[in-house]
């Protein structure tokens, strides 16, 4: 099958264009109700509206259809890369959106503090959403604590219950089944490899949890920990060889920076706001073509099944556009990673509601952003790895291809 990067070397030209992707965090929803409004829909969103009469509407596909994305495939998407063929692990991402610097010998991991009763079972996955300021000092226990012969044993914070664990010695793989599973009321997942080459990651992990549930039995609530995304980096073309384009990212979670990075975006100053990071924009508009803004709370409510919530967290998204759209961007994108309906308190496979903006659209009769609408809408309903190229041909950055 050919690769759409390859078509997008081969045609992409430079001008002086401005391009944003801003990416709700599990933006679609479901109604409560059958008949009833989405999150998106309920939603106060003029803003929103008001660009959606002026653009094209549709929803993306982040996958595949059918199949729940993580966040990591998702974004990969989003930024034009077959999720499919470049299958990240989560630990990678959380390392490189902390700036740990990943080498050859490298197994990265995603952690998650949680907490366990005295028979072992899964009480609270997240261990009470803990603080940054309670988390660090005990990743740094685990750090100084943890022994294991012939390996170096990394162990940073990340930020409030989440850690990164990285494994460092010759010949690891990575590909080793998370040990979070995904439910309370029962124990941790044992570490087991995928594939045979994965074995001794598998039985080093294995001790790793051994030693620290030992080191943390008396740090309530976080008593010990489940490990996610498994895996070393792979390699992966740049974002600006793939579209020539220059990428700045503006998002506040490391992992979010972690998916920016790896795909050789710069890691600009996002501070801790939505109005931080459109103020970062402003500052920095002169000195890249493209810019990535990440909204993370648009999923978390959802995942909390917090619906008021997560239409509250949409109406702050909402108040982004005008502070984009004063910097007139010649295309703006507004989208979501996946969707995190609340009615199902995680990911699922619904397609996302999905905007382009710009002079060069094809009106579509569009008068709000919500599901339904995208649904009507002129773009139709297509895999989200195709999004970029739309965004390139909107911006006028591609070359006729043939004759």
């Amino acid at each position: 099958m050919y690769d759409v990067h390859d078509l997008t070397r081969q045609l992409q030209k430079s001008n002086d264009s401005k391009i944003v992707m801003l990416v709700g965090d599990g933006l679609g929803g479901l109604p409560l109700e059958p008949g009833g409004k989405t999150e998106l829909e309920t939603a106060s969103t003029p803003n929103l509206d008001a660009v959606a009469r002026r653009g094209t509407l549709g929803q993306t596909i982040p996958v595949l259809p059918g199949i729940t994305p993580g966040s990591g495939p998702g974004h990969l998407g989003l930024f034009g890369y077959d999720p499919l063929k470049y299958q990240i692990g989560r630990g990678v991402l959380e390392a490189l959106g902390i700036d740990f610097e990943l080498g050859p010998n490298d197994v990265a991991i995603r952690g998650n503090f949680c907490t366990i009763d005295d028979a072992g079972l899964i009480t609270d996955r997240r261990a009470g959403r803990i603080s940054s300021e309670q988390a660090a000092p005990i990743c740094e226990k685990l750090h100084n604590g943890v022994k294991i012969p012939g390996v170096e044993v990394f162990v940073k914070h990340v930020k409030e219950y989440r850690l990164v664990i990285c494994f460092r010695a010759p010949g690891l793989e990575g590909e080793v089944h998370d040990t979070d599973p995904q439910k309370t009321g029962v124990k941790a997942l044992d570490p087991v490899a995928k594939a045979p080459g994965s074995q001794r990651t598998a039985e080093i992990a294995k001790e790793f949890l051994r030693q620290a549930k030992e080191i943390l039995k008396d740090c309530s609530p976080a008593n010990f920990l489940t490990m996610r995304g498994i895996d070393k980096k792979p390699p992966i073309p740049t974002f600006e060889e793939v579209y020539g384009l220059k990428a700045g990212a503006l998002a506040v979670y490391p992992m979010y920076r972690g998916l920016a990075r790896l795909v050789s975006m710069d890691i600009l100053d996002a501070g801790q706001t939505l109005d931080d990071q459109c103020e970062q924009l402003k500052k920095s508009w002169n000195d890249y073509d493209f810019f990535f803004i990440h909204f993370k709370y648009t999923d978390s409510s959802g995942e909390d099944g917090d619906f008021k919530k997560k239409v509250a967290k949409t109406e702050e998204l909402d108040t982004a556009i005008p502070k984009i759209m004063a910097l007139n961007p010649t295309v703006l994108i507004v989208t979501g990673d996946h969707s995190t309906p609340s009615k199902m308190k995680s990911h699922s496979w619904h397609p996302v509601p999905t905007m382009i903006v710009a002079d060069t659209c094809r009106f579509d009769g569009s008068t709000s952003f919500g599901e339904s609408e995208c649904r009507k809408g002129g773009l139709g309903t297509f895999e989200a790895k195709y999004l970029m190229p739309m965004a390139l041909a909107h911006a006028g950055r591609l070359e006729k291809f043939g004759a």
